[in-house]
């Protein structure tokens, strides 16, 4: 029999911010594409993904940080390109080294080791994974306590905030409280869009940005609203609604949704 090959420790490295927000390698990878680049399209073709996927991503970070991390500068093809911020750009020059210093430990460590097998049942790795395309990361300022539900107040931007209603029992098992982090999630499609931002519906959130991209499938179609301040909400609608509505780029609108459409994760 040949010589068994000596045990090889691997690991990738999450890079928490003070607020524990999680940052990965394709997160910071397509970060650093965008700084050499200068235009998210450029970026998204270097590290491999798609516009819409690049965006995606981008939003995801924009809505999880307390500032943006990308921001859209002027000029540009289709009338602005895009931009790392300061605090974009110190998370990747913090992750850089960080991940340097992880790769000379893994390298010490897995040198003295002569089997993983001893240590297998002790690794984990577990994170949250969600559907939902919207999510804000922001601090409850107001719970009101019902007979059966609980109505929470999360404050996600300098002058924006989402109501959700939650039962008791959640509010409880949660541990929600004023002050305290949580996490909210809106499906794309519970969100509903108009032109008009003026608009009262029973609906008890109302966000009111502009169309910064409308991107159009077989069926349906995905619009993206900025909200300023770096954050973004994302809406599915059908490509006829679009139409109907004369939605396109650089309108204003507003995007709708029940407080009962919005789930809590606390942190």
């Amino acid at each position: 029999m040949g010589k068994a090959k000596p045990a090889s420790l691997q690991g990738s490295l999450f890079l928490l911010s003070e607020d524990q927000y999680v940052f990965t390698a394709a997160q910071i990878q397509l970060l650093r594409g965008i700084e050499e680049c200068g235009s998210i399209s450029a970026a998204a073709k270097e590290v491999g993904i798609s516009y819409k996927t690049a965006w995606d991503r981008v939003d995801a970070m924009n809505n999880m940080s307390e500032q943006p991390l990308v921001v859209r500068s002027a000029g540009g093809a289709r009338g602005g390109g895009t931009a790392i911020t300061d605090l974009g750009r110190e998370i990747i020059r913090g992750f850089l080294a960080l991940q340097e210093e992880h790769e000379n430990f893994l390298q010490r460590l897995g040198a003295r080791l002569h089997s993983v097998g001893d240590i297998a049942n002790f690794i984990r790795s577990e994170s949250v994974k969600t559907s939902a395309r919207n999510q804000f990361r922001g601090e409850i300022i107001k719970v009101n306590p019902g007979s059966v539900n609980a109505e929470v107040e999360l404050r996600i931007g300098a002058d924006q905030s989402l109501t959700a209603i939650i039962t008791n029992d959640s509010l409880q098992a949660l541990g929600l409280k004023v002050g305290a982090s949580a996490i909210a999630l809106i499906k794309a499609s519970w969100v509903l869009l108009s032109r008009d931002t003026e608009l009262q519906t029973s609906a008890r959130n109302k966000l009111v940005g502009v169309v910064s991209r409308i991107t159009v499938g077989a069926v349906n179609s995905d619009i993206t609203l900025d909200l300023g301040g770096g954050k973004s909400i994302s809406a599915i609608i059908t490509n006829d609604s679009v139409e109907n509505l004369g939605l396109k780029e650089g309108d204003n609108a507003c995007a709708f949704f029940k407080a009962s459409s919005v789930i809590l994760m606390a942190e």
